[in-house]
């Protein structure tokens, strides 16, 4: 199953994730599909996300899961989450 979920990156104490799409069965640090965005907690309110939203709308279609965490950040974003195929 694929998923979309963040990747940690940063220093001890200052996290920085990336939005990525990857297979459900690989680690977390491990290999990514595609980068669909960033979140920074510690930055500033309207700086913390950077989230392509054509891109995670498109995986969504083709049928990735998003994390509960994922799907938190998208609804700040005001991502919707549409799984209807638009042809």
């Amino acid at each position: 199953m694929v998923t979309i979920r963040l990747k940690r990156f940063g220093a001890k104490a200052r996290p920085y994730f990336r939005v990525v799409v990857q297979d459900g069965r690989i680690a977390t640090k491990g290999k990514t599909i595609d980068e669909i965005g960033t979140y920074n907690p510690i930055e500033a309110a309207d700086k913390q996300i950077n989230i392509d939203a054509e891109k995670a709308n498109e995986w969504i279609k083709k049928g990735a899961v998003p994390s509960d965490t994922v799907k938190k950040i998208f609804n700040q974003k005001g991502i919707f989450l549409n799984r209807s195929a638009q042809n």
